[in-house]
């Protein structure tokens, strides 16, 4: 399973956070939300097919900050800011995903 699928299962069942990732492509960085199984650029395009992965496999992960949902860009609440790609697979892991 890809990380972005990995990500949106953990935003399935924990439906009151909302993931937001800071990552790099060739050099570009972008923001992703990751909310109720579903990615979306809050820098970039966003494919209207959901098949259409907006996390490449070739992006590196930056930073995961978790967030109460629903996400409010002005006022954000977080659960946890900066969480590494390696801690959030870990947990991913213990949950099974």
């Amino acid at each position: 399973m890809t990380k972005e699928k990995r990500l949106e299962q953990y935003t399935l069942k924990h439906p009151q956070e909302v993931l937001l990732l800071e990552v790099e492509t060739e050099g570009e960085t972008d923001r992703i939300l990751i909310f109720k199984g579903f990615s979306s650029s809050l820098t970039g395009a966003t494919a209207y097919d959901p098949d259409v992965p907006v996390l490449s496999e070739e992006a590196t992960i930056l930073s995961i900050d978790r967030a109460v949902s629903p996400y409010s860009p002005e006022n954000p609440q977080y659960l946890e800011q900066g969480i590494s790609w390696e801690t959030m697979a870990q947990r991913l892991d213990q949950l099974g995903l």
